[in-house]
């Protein structure tokens, strides 16, 4: 059987220099512009490091993308996973046509619709109706088209009251809304949605998860989805495409996709190290110690979380609490530590506070650790970590019962908080 491809990318790269637009300087610009002349390539494609934000490079040039290639059918959903600086949005911006590749080319059937970041594509000084029609002609839609889906479009935003004001004044989480919609109901072939998703609040998200379903099963359109929430990756796409440093380093069913991603080397680090500036309470150090002293936690066996605070300040009612996030990013454990129960961060300084939970008993799995730190006198939170840490339970001696993956997750436990003055 014939696939229906609708979107193919043939070795995608993308260069950019560091700290500057263009070459820089008079001679690059000289020295490129004779390369051209003469139909030779441009000689500053063979430099650049890969774009490995971790560690520190030589050359002024940089490499967002390197080779990317895939293809994508219709009525697929297809989820772009990596961490920070992988190479995803740029990637995006590429498909979207907002950025030209350096090397490589798009080939694309039918309209494509993208909402990348909070207003993109919004005129701040139209009101959010002229936006919409603005948007639909961007698309190529008539006016007659757009008129007919306007109050789906508004409908669904939630914006109604708000229709009329220019976008300018509008919230972060209502432009995100209306700018979904827009390009939800407009009917792209291919619709590509990045992280964005996140400024909306729990009901939009699940709303707009839910619609982003309707248009790919019931409407047979494409979608493109880039989000670090693993949950709504695995609900919403059928096969991923995983980026490292600029490159794809796997491609597959999504829950491969997304096994490969929790369990590569870079994201097995059991301490988080935090270097800021002393302004306001903040979370200094995490550290899971499992009972291997490594990676690899044991089923059933104790485990400790050490959180090192600072405060420049005296603290009245302070809270500290953890989540243990399943690599699905469900919590299955969440611990609290109130000041009223054992007093920390009352003077200026570094604390140590440890948590032992006894014989917790997760299912085999990656786990990783989000952290909070807040006052609930003055309602406010300092600091958090999120997915600062991660460990891997492994089930090492023989049990009596069955258990299947992605089955519920369940402790027996005692949990122990220790705080020390450092």
């Amino acid at each position: 059987m014939k696939k229906d491809i609708i979107l193919k990318a043939e070795n995608i790269s993308k260069q950019y220099r560091l700290g500057q637009v263009g070459t820089g300087t008079l001679s690059h610009d000289l020295n490129r512009w004779w390369h051209e002349i003469r139909g030779k390539e441009n000689p500053y494609l063979k430099i650049g490091d890969t774009n490995d934000r971790s560690t520190k490079g030589t050359s002024d040039y940089v490499w967002a993308l390197q080779d990317i290639n895939f293809e994508v059918e219709r009525g697929e959903v297809l989820g772009i996973i990596g961490k920070n600086g992988a190479g995803k949005s740029t990637l995006l911006k590429i498909l979207s046509k907002v950025t030209a590749p350096t090397t490589g080319s798009i080939k694309s059937r039918g309209r494509i619709a993208s909402l990348l970041e909070v207003g993109t594509g919004f005129h701040g000084e139209m009101t959010g109706r002229e936006n919409i029609f603005l948007n639909g002609a961007i698309l190529g839609m008539t006016k007659k088209e757009i008129a007919s889906k306007l109050d789906e479009i508004i409908e669904f935003s939630g914006c109604e009251r708000y229709i009329d004001t220019p976008v300018k004044r509008y919230s972060s989480g209502m432009t995100v809304r209306l700018a979904f919609a827009v390009a939800a109901f407009l009917e792209p072939e291919i619709l590509i949605i990045d992280e964005v998703l996140a400024v909306g609040d729990a009901e939009f998200q699940k709303k707009a998860i839910g619609k982003m379903q309707d248009i790919s099963r019931g409407d047979g359109r494409t979608v493109l989805f880039v989000s670090h929430n693993m949950a709504a990756v695995k609900s919403l796409c059928t096969r991923g495409v995983v980026l490292e440093h600029g490159k794809v380093v796997f491609e597959g069913d999504i829950d491969s996709s997304i096994e490969h991603y929790l369990n590569t080397e870079f994201n097995k680090t059991n301490i988080y190290e935090s270097y800021l500036e002393p302004k306001q309470p903040y979370i200094q150090r995490v550290e899971v110690i499992t009972n291997s002293g490594s990676f690899f936690h044991d089923f059933n066996k104790d485990l400790k979380i050490k959180i090192k605070l600072f405060t420049p300040f005296n603290l009245v009612d302070p809270a500290v609490s953890y989540q243990i996030v399943s690599s699905e990013g469900i919590p299955v454990v969440h611990e609290l530590n109130l000041f009223k129960e054992i007093p920390f961060c009352n003077e200026i300084g570094s604390y140590e506070l440890t948590s032992q939970i006894k014989k917790l008993s997760l299912y085999p799995g990656v786990y990783k650790l989000n952290i909070f730190f807040a006052d609930n006198f003055l309602k406010k939170r300092f600091d958090n970590a999120l997915e600062a840490c991660s460990f891997e339970v492994l089930l090492s001696e023989k049990r009596e019962y069955y258990y299947q993956k992605n089955s519920a997750v369940y402790k027996e436990k005692e949990t122990a908080w220790t705080v020390k003055k450092i």
